[in-house]
């Protein structure tokens, strides 16, 4: 029973990283055939005849609807997070903010704090470290005096 239950859990934990280094796998494979039917078009512009570069100028259309259509898959599959809308605090407005900024206190409570940063495939925060979410952002707070550590712009939709 124990090794059935562990199957179940390590696929359900594989499957969709596969699924998601398949597709960035056949993204990076497009692009690289994009690039060979360019030299095949530009080789066939200066040493083919009509005929070549007909085809040429083809399977590089080809190349580049199978691109676009893989990176429209691959941006539907790991698009960012939704966790509803954000409620900031009194006299909120978002500004983008960087390294070393100096939150107000009220901007990282604890209601604010993304604690399954592992869920989200975040970095393990360290000591007097916490995620924290800003209007789409997620940045890392040092909760000690507010500063900035690292930010992620748009990563909530």
């Amino acid at each position: 029973m124990r090794k059935l239950i562990t199957a179940l859990l390590a696929a359900t934990v594989l499957v969709p990283a596969a699924a998601s280094a398949q597709s960035y796998n056949e993204v990076r494979r497009d692009q690289r055939e994009v690039r060979e039917s360019r030299r095949d078009l530009d080789q066939a512009r200066r040493y083919g005849d009509r005929g070549d570069v007909r085809e040429a100028r083809q399977e590089l259309r080809e190349d580049r609807r199978e691109l676009r259509d893989d990176r429209r898959d691959y941006r539907q599959t790991n698009r960012g997070y939704n966790r509803g809308n954000y409620a900031g605090p009194r006299g909120y407005r978002y500004r983008p903010v960087t390294v070393g900024y100096q939150f107000q206190p009220s901007y990282y409570a604890r209601n604010y704090w993304v604690n399954d940063w592992n869920r989200y495939r975040l970095a393990r925060p360290g000591i007097n470290q916490q995620w924290v979410r800003y209007g789409n952002d997620v940045v890392l707070v040092n909760i000690r005096n507010g500063r900035v550590i690292r930010t992620q712009n748009r990563f909530f939709y």
